[in-house]
């Protein structure tokens, strides 16, 4: 109880804030080379051997990996129920294309070595691809929207209103952060298959990374071009208090154009983050031409948590900004649950959390190692 007083409430959602991210984080470094290996699957794998080898790579793991979207999705539906209403409505289509890959893929896992025919795998093989490009690209044109703004509006008595649809999200920035994502989780996923692979899978790996790396470079480059030029941020024109009632309506907003660059302005230890999403990138192409394995993941997984944080450095301490009722953008000010329930989650994510990255750091350790196609043929240490 003292402790609960002594924590206000302004602080608890800054703390829920940056714990999001760092949920956002680990579901995209860890589930982020599952999926990128999952899209590289055909280009990698000429061979049912060399596809059966990639597969095994992820396959001890990828089940462990989604639990940060689990821990994400469930963030938001208890620290940030706004959000979660806005979001989940508002993109529901997304959300729905995203289920069906994810869906495919464990599925596609089980079921791929059931049969020796050539087509019965294939299929399974394309499902891989396709449950592996499909949530890289729609996070990242959600993520674009998120940045210019989704058209929902709140009533008096803070009712939710979507006016947009599917295809407005298609916009053309939207569509370059999706190609952003997209990029990142390739390079991602090859730098993985270069670690758990050799020969001819880890050869063409490392040709397709470096080129994904490049490309996240330059893809992340434009989107920041455009951020600066044509893309209107948000901000706060009237007073708030940092532990005040969660209502949005309570302030007011206004969109301007390169308003999002403000936080690195005022805060230049926030310009961090993209300079490690862009350099880091930069490494990682770097350390795939020279073969630095365990170096190259590294620096791609700094590279993808640079360019995640990178979003909530520059949109703080907007959440969800309304393009067609910028009052009614969702903040951390204004968007978060009770004082209680933030406190009550915070101590349950402090006994839990740490127990699951210590056990995820086990279940790689022991899992530590390349998967060779002579592992495959006779039947040893591998999953599928």
């Amino acid at each position: 109880m003292i402790l609960y007083e002594l924590m206000d409430y302004g602080t608890l959602r800054v703390i829920w804030w940056a714990l999001l991210g760092a949920l956002l984080v680990g579901f995209a470094v860890t589930d982020g080379f599952d999926l990128g290996t999952g899209a590289l699957l055909t280009a990698v794998g000429r061979t049912d051997l060399e596809r059966r080898v990639v597969i095994n790579t992820v396959g001890p793991v990828w089940e462990g990996n989604q639990v940060w979207l689990i821990l994400g999705g469930g963030a938001i539906f208890a620290a940030w129920p706004q959000l979660y209403a806005v979001s989940f409505s508002g993109f529901y289509f997304a959300m729905f294309a995203i289920l069906l890959a994810l869906i495919i893929r464990p599925v596609a896992f089980k079921f791929r070595s059931k049969h020796a025919s050539r087509r019965w795998r294939s299929a399974w093989d394309w499902s891989l691809v396709f449950g592996g490009i499909v949530p890289a690209v729609v996070f990242g044109v959600a993520m674009g929207n998120v940045l210019q703004g989704v058209p929902f509006r709140l009533t008096p008595d803070m009712r939710i209103f979507y006016d947009g649809t599917f295809f407005d999200l298609l916009n053309p920035f939207a569509l370059l952060c999706g190609l952003v994502s997209l990029a990142m989780l390739l390079m991602h996923g090859a730098a993985w298959l270069v670690l758990k692979t050799d020969g001819a899978v880890a050869g063409r790996a490392r040709r397709y990374g470096i080129v994904a790396a490049l490309a996240v470079v330059v893809l992340y480059a434009l989107a920041g071009v455009m951020v600066w030029t044509g893309i209107d941020g948000y901000r706060i024109t009237s007073s708030f208090v940092a532990d005040g009632p969660s209502n949005p309506l309570f302030k007011t907003a206004v969109a301007e154009a390169g308003v999002w660059f403000d936080n690195y302005l005022s805060h230049p230890w926030t310009l961090a983050a993209p300079v490690a999403g862009l350099v880091a990138a930069v490494l990682a192409a770097l350390g795939l031409y020279l073969k630095w394995e365990r170096i190259t993941l590294v620096v791609s997984s700094v590279s993808i948590a640079g360019i995640v944080l990178s979003v909530g450095a520059s949109m703080f301490p907007f959440i969800l900004p309304s393009s067609i009722q910028p009052s009614a953008s969702l903040t951390v000010w204004d968007a978060s649950s009770s004082h209680l329930t933030l406190f009550i989650m915070l101590i349950g994510t402090c006994v839990f959390l740490p127990l699951i990255v210590v056990y995820t750091t086990w279940v790689y350790r022991v899992l530590w190692g390349k998967v060779s196609a002579s592992d495959i043929q006779d039947g040893r240490g591998h999953a599928y």
